[in-house]
């Protein structure tokens, strides 16, 4: 696939300065709430904050990120959110609710008033029940989310695909953005029902983050298994790919924050050069809205 199949006009400058880093973790394993990674994790088992965040990602010339929840617990999106309240270089937070709570309406009302709370993210991708998200329990909460206009990060796998398609049907203006690609099979299989798929919900409007993939692939694969999967997204998502290292899982690949990020701006440098300032700044920041007047200052406790 060439640069010129994608509209783009060779010789353009490749990357912007100002580098977004659209999925990063932190955690601290002395919190009462640290529940994952656990000890059988290997090099994730450690506390990882927002310094180290920083200290690989400046570097690489990434000015700030979305941060992400990493535990189903209310405790720790407050936690997020005062860590955020007190660093400059974190632009946005998505967090965990409970949207099956009956006080998700409320909590969802309370979090649209933090000045830097982007949306949520229920932790799809284990769930025993993959049509969790069309329960009906949960049509309060995604009014509300809708309501305040938030967003909803989809962290799932390639069987959740066909229902995300119902569920965007049914929440056509809900901000909607899938993770790390839907974490396809990097074996090949269901490489057709993953495009497929993915091109529909392409087709209703959902984004998508070009993160996360580098952990999927099999043991012992090189990053060229990885090729035909970013060209697939690149293709698919023209306007709405947004770059994430996934730090620090994607330390679990043996890829270091710089690696992870080398290797999406060469590949994006090689098959859609003007879009790299779209996939590393401009989506993240239109999707996430983090050029947007702020909400109200302050943290208010609940």
């Amino acid at each position: 696939m060439s640069a010129i199949a994608h509209g783009e006009i060779p010789g353009s400058v490749p990357i912007r300065r100002d580098i977004v880093d659209a999925h990063q973790h932190v955690w601290s394993l002395s919190n009462p709430f640290h529940h994952w990674p656990g000890a059988g994790q290997g090099t994730l088992y450690r506390d990882y904050g927002v310094q180290d965040w920083a200290s690989v990602a400046e570097p690489s010339g990434v000015t700030c990120s979305v941060l992400v929840q990493a535990q189903e617990d209310w405790r720790e999106t407050l936690w997020l959110l005062s860590l955020a309240a007190h660093t400059p270089t974190i632009a946005g937070v998505v967090v965990w609710v409970d949207l099956a709570d009956a006080e998700a309406p409320a909590r969802i009302a309370w979090l649209a008033a933090q000045p830097k709370l982007k949306g949520v993210r229920p932790m799809l991708q284990d769930m025993a029940d993959e049509d969790w998200l069309l329960s009906s329990d949960l049509r309060p909460a995604l009014n509300a989310l809708c309501g305040h206009g938030l967003r909803l990060d989809a962290l799932i796998r390639p069987r959740h695909l066909d229902m995300l398609q119902r569920f965007r049907r049914e929440w056509p203006t809900l901000s909607l953005v899938i993770d790390h690609g839907a974490k396809p099979d990097m074996t090949g299989s269901g490489f057709a029902f993953w495009r497929d798929a993915m091109a529909r919900l392409s087709d209703l409007g959902v984004a998508c983050k070009l993160s996360g993939l580098h952990t999927e692939l099999p043991p012992g694969s090189d990053d060229s298994r990885l090729a035909p999967f970013i060209e697939t997204l690149l293709t698919l998502f023209p306007d709405r790919l947004l770059w994430g290292s996934d730090w620090p899982v994607c330390l679990l690949a043996g890829k270091t924050y710089g690696e992870t990020l080398a290797h999406a701006r060469a590949i994006v440098g090689r098959l859609a050069p003007v879009r790299a300032g779209s996939i590393f700044s401009g989506a993240a920041r239109r999707f996430y809205g983090l050029d947007g007047p702020g909400i109200l200052p302050g943290l208010i406790r609940m």
